[in-house]
């Protein structure tokens, strides 16, 4: 990729977009491993991955080149309340 013509907008997209699909397949990979060690190693990585994601987007966010919709106060209960229900589901 030639990144001499991109804007900074476009590169902290593209970082943005690359450190979330890095976290996903981190994640995808931990759930089909067998070594515990491996496991752990592949955890730590995702872990770093979505650091990394996270700050990318608080920057693009400070610098107002990522402005992304607001969740109700309603609605950001009512998702946690969901999730809490299928953890207790699960577990």
């Amino acid at each position: 990729m030639n990144n001499q013509n991109m804007t900074e907008r476009e590169l902290l997209t593209d970082l943005l977009h690359t450190e979330k699909n890095m976290t996903t397949i981190y994640a995808g990979s931990c759930t089909e491993c067998e070594s515990t060690e491996l496991r752990r190693i592949l955890l730590q990585n995702m872990t770093e991955c979505a650091n990394d994601q996270y700050t990318v987007f608080d920057e693009m966010r400070k610098r107002n080149l990522y402005n992304p919709k607001t969740a109700p106060g309603q609605e950001v209960s009512e998702a946690k309340q969901n999730m809490q229900n299928l953890s207790n589901e699960t577990w």
